[in-house]
């Protein structure tokens, strides 16, 4: 496991300090630390703990119960495929399929460069559009191959990386 800079170490005991006299503080400390790392450090935890009185164990307990938190650095780029029952009866496997095979991201991993992340997920709460994927914030209903190559295709080009 990589360790912390001192500068990630003070922005996590910044929002502790901002957030620890909320209501419910460890769930927007959580919140606000995965959205500056992308991901929950196991030293945020511990901050966590020890700013409002609870053992690591029960905040490491709430960001397993989530499934929106993770633990693990995430690529610069996510890729959500949904496989609920909608959208895996429309085709969301091979969706899936394809995605490892462009990016080299396993599923609930990342790519070795760093460049992709691929979620499966369950139901997206979008069954009408199925198959779904959501990448990088952006829902893509009755997604096709072409229309998932075309994407990853975009972002490397956008890295400057050839497709």
């Amino acid at each position: 496991m990589e360790k912390l800079n001192q500068a990630s170490l003070a922005k996590i005991q910044t929002i502790v300090a901002a957030h620890k006299d909320e209501p419910g503080p460890v769930i927007v400390m959580l919140h606000e630390v995965q959205d500056t790392f992308g991901y929950i450090p196991f030293e945020a935890m511990k901050e966590i703990a020890e700013a409002t009185g609870t053992s690591v164990a029960e905040v490491y307990g709430v960001v397993c119960f989530y499934a929106q938190f993770t633990t693990q650095p995430k690529g610069r780029h996510v890729i959500n495929v949904c496989l609920g029952t909608a959208c895996y009866v429309k085709g969301s496997q091979a969706l899936i399929d394809e995605a490892i095979k462009m990016t080299g991201a396993t599923i609930n991993g990342t790519s070795e460069d760093g460049m992709f992340s691929l979620d499966a997920t369950r139901c997206l709460g979008a069954c009408g559009l199925a198959p779904v994927c959501v990448i990088d914030g952006a829902v893509h209903g009755n997604c096709t191959i072409a229309v998932l190559d075309n994407e990853i295709n975009r972002i490397r080009a956008q890295e400057g990386m050839l497709a």
